[in-house]
């Protein structure tokens, strides 16, 4: 079996609160190479860490982020005593120690997320995520040499290389129970990586390096 990517989902959300510092630090910990982590933006612009469009999983309380300051949101117990951190604290605690995937959750961040990007200079690996493709194409716009994954859903697309080729993409993310060995062959002759996602049992875990996977997505890193 060739080397695989070890790709912390959400930080390593297996063992800490997802999308917190906790949960990056606890990555940087298994020697991930990536952390994956969700983007989206407060009532007053700015962008900060979670999955969900409301804060009622993952915190104390209950709302709908769009609808709440960065004061407001600071505010909340993430779980552990954690707090939901901004996309420039993640950048810090994550520094050059591992690369960063950076899921753009909503439509209209792409611009503001390549900014603080090159702002704070992160001069690690990094990639820019989304099942949103127009999205994809802001990125694209704003940073010509960034490095894009499209995500696919457990459902593919008629064409499922057409985005890929269009957005000039350097990576694909596909639902594990989706990859077969065709379709791994079509995107390597591409000369794109495919990273699967969310793979947590062991032997889901074995049977995707087997296969050929170039990277792993899990919510426990140190099993890849």
């Amino acid at each position: 079996m060739d080397s695989v990517l070890r790709i912390g989902h959400r930080g390593a959300a297996g063992h800490a609160p997802e999308n917190t510092l906790a949960a990056i630090w606890k990555a940087r910990s298994f020697h991930a190479d990536f952390v994956e982590i969700d983007l989206r933006e407060t009532s007053d612009g700015h962008l900060v860490l979670l999955h969900d469009d409301t804060i009622d999983r993952t915190t104390n309380k209950s709302g709908n982020l769009a609808e709440m300051s960065l004061e407001q949101v600071q505010r909340l117990d993430a779980g552990n005593w954690q707090r939901i951190p901004t996309l420039e604290e993640a950048l810090d605690i994550s520094g050059k120690a591992i690369g960063v995937i950076l899921e753009l959750k909503v439509e209209g961040i792409g611009n503001e997320a390549c900014a603080i990007v090159k702002r704070v200079g992160f001069s690690n690996s990094l990639i820019y995520a989304s099942f949103l493709i127009p999205e994809l194409h802001r990125v694209r716009q704003a940073d010509p040499a960034a490095q894009i994954m499209v995500l696919l859903h457990r459902h593919l697309p008629l064409d499922p290389v057409a985005d890929v080729v269009a957005l000039n993409a350097s990576h694909v993310g596909l639902h594990y129970s989706t990859v077969t060995p065709p379709l791994l062959q079509t995107y390597h002759d591409l000369g794109r990586q495919v990273f699967v996602y969310t793979v947590n049992d062991w032997t889901e875990i074995r049977r995707m390096r087997e296969l050929g996977v170039d990277g792993i997505v899990s919510d426990f890193p140190d099993r890849i």
